[in-house]
């Protein structure tokens, strides 16, 4: 009997992307997506290639797409460096569409860990996930810094202060900032994730060193959380909490899992990465870029465009690249229009193929990245599948689930 296709009622935004990162999608999407929904799609090509030809207008063009449709789904994409330029004969060095997107939307990027039982973590004690929160703007990312040579005096002449006297060969010196709006944004995001999750939620500084520039985050996130969060948290029997970011560091590695983390912009980088190789692997890890007003978001893998398995395929060779956060990034996305819509028989589905994946890993069919972690380095070809049919095992998984 055929599958009676899912109808969604509102569209949703399809970013595409690059190298074996598009190749999965395009294979996601005929075997996992197309035949189960009925889906209005608006499609935006952020591929170097038409990045480059378009003048980087389709990057734009897709991050306000999503503002009007609230959904946004988005492959993996290269941030193109002087090889690049050269690779794909550029008019530019184009910015990063993932920076330009964050911008646009003003939203705070949020990570977290696939666990499936039968694959090893390195902190075997993280039973539940640990969810990473992004503050993606400003701080070193926009920063102005110089080598200074020579002695003299470092001043900010626009509001007087003196930054240090060099009296030796010189040294470095760095100018970086953050607004209100943005940590307030970051502030709200974080709290609605942890809301809507039920869990509690950790912010992480360093304000006994900078007191005034972190002591603005922990102020403005206390002030947020009691004017309008503390009923609600309480309600839920969560809390909010402040601490320092090594004290964090060390809880989080003794803990259980099952929170929220919020990170300045760079503890999150690095945290983020920190927590998907604790959890086992940067292909179970999902993002999602949430808008302060929780409406709005875009769903991505966490991990790159997998360069190395790109020019197997190129070559004609055999892959065995997971696609398990690419699937997710689907059913983040799909989920979420799903809860906007108050579609429930595309909610259903987008958590039986969120059951598929893990199920089909669990059953021991998995891809060769995380066959290493289980068998080890000397890993047989028996024990693991290629690229195409791991989807295809997940895509039966799914149809079984979806008969019952």
């Amino acid at each position: 009997m055929a599958f009676e296709k899912i109808v969604v009622a509102n569209p949703v935004v399809e970013m595409d992307g690059d190298e074996m990162t598009r190749v999965i999608w395009k294979w996601i999407k005929d075997k996992l997506i197309f035949p189960f929904l009925d889906l209005d799609i608006k499609y935006y090509d952020l591929g170097l290639p038409n990045r480059d030809a378009t003048g980087d207008k389709v990057t734009i063009e897709s991050a306000e797409a999503t503002l009007k449709y609230n959904v946004a789904i988005k492959c993996a994409t290269i941030t193109p460096d002087e090889g690049r330029v050269k690779e794909f004969n550029l008019s530019a060095m184009w910015k990063s569409p993932n920076g330009t997107i964050r911008n646009i939307l003003n939203g705070t990027v949020f990570r977290e860990p696939i666990i499936c039982k039968n694959i090893p973590r390195l902190v075997p004690g993280w039973i539940k996930p640990i969810c990473i929160g992004r503050h993606a703007f400003g701080d070193q990312y926009r920063a102005t810094d110089t080598v200074i040579k020579g002695p003299g005096k470092l001043k900010e002449e626009q509001i007087e202060l003196d930054v240090f006297n060099f009296t030796g060969a010189g040294g470095v010196a760095l100018s970086m900032y953050n607004t209100d709006e943005s940590i307030w944004a970051f502030a709200e995001a974080s709290m609605n994730m942890a809301y809507q999750k039920r869990w509690p939620l950790y912010l992480s500084t360093k304000n006994t060193i900078l007191k005034k520039y972190d002591g603005r985050f922990k102020d403005i996130f206390q002030e947020n959380y009691e004017t309008k969060w503390r009923a609600k948290f309480d309600d839920a029997g969560i809390w909010y909490e402040h601490r320092l970011i090594d004290d964090m560091v060390a809880y989080a590695l003794k803990s259980e899992g099952g929170y929220v983390w919020a990170c300045k912009n760079y503890d999150g980088d690095v945290q983020s990465d920190l927590i998907a190789q604790g959890f086992g692997s940067l292909g179970l890890m999902t993002s999602v870029l949430v808008c302060p007003d929780g409406r709005t978001i875009e769903a991505e893998a966490a991990h790159g465009t997998v360069t190395r398995h790109y020019r197997v395929h190129q070559k004609g060779g055999e892959t065995s690249t997971n696609s398990i956060a690419s699937i997710f990034a689907w059913t983040t996305g799909l989920g979420h229009r799903a809860k906007l819509d108050d579609n429930k028989r595309l909610l259903d589905f987008v958590q039986k193929l969120e059951a598929a994946c893990v199920g089909t890993v669990e059953s021991g069919k998995m891809t060769k990245d995380l066959a290493l972690l289980v068998h080890g380095p000397n890993v047989s070809r028996d024990k693991y599948l290629n690229t195409v049919e791991f989807i295809d095992a997940v895509a039966e998984d799914l149809r079984t689930r979806l008969s019952e």
